[in-house]
């Protein structure tokens, strides 16, 4: 069992380190939405604790969109109230434990996620035909 993850962690270090920036987004993107998703799981069970963690674990990474988001990008300060604003529903779905803005984010992210998979296709199709 060790082994394995062992190299589910190499497999995973790889896959980072070769992602494009697009790719690095969506996994972001993916990690984000399975945390939110473990997070209102904790709390239809009724463990506020371990849903506290996974909110937290998705907020990380909301910040980390704020945090390398490219300030020069046109589109950058709409994106940086977007994600100011996915965190303040995560936060406010953890403290109400009401599920309702989680699932908000989700859809949100589930559509962010589409948006820079559609984007990588057609900036690799660009560099295949450009």
């Amino acid at each position: 069992m060790i082994q394995y993850q062992q190299q589910q962690n190499r497999y995973l270090e790889t896959s980072v380190a070769t992602a494009t920036p697009a790719q690095l987004l969506i996994m972001l993107c993916d990690g984000a939405i399975r945390f939110t998703r473990l997070a209102l799981e904790a709390m239809k069970n009724h463990q506020p604790q371990e849903a506290n963690r996974q909110f937290q674990k998705a907020q990380n990474i909301i910040s980390e969109f704020i945090i390398t988001l490219d300030r020069s990008a046109p589109i950058s300060l709409n994106l940086l109230q977007l994600y100011d604003y996915f965190n303040r529903k995560l936060i406010e779905a953890n403290v109400s434990k009401n599920p309702a803005p989680a699932e908000e984010v989700i859809g949100y992210l589930q559509e962010l996620k589409e948006t820079w998979m559609q984007a990588s296709k057609a900036a690799s199709s660009e560099k295949t035909h450009g």
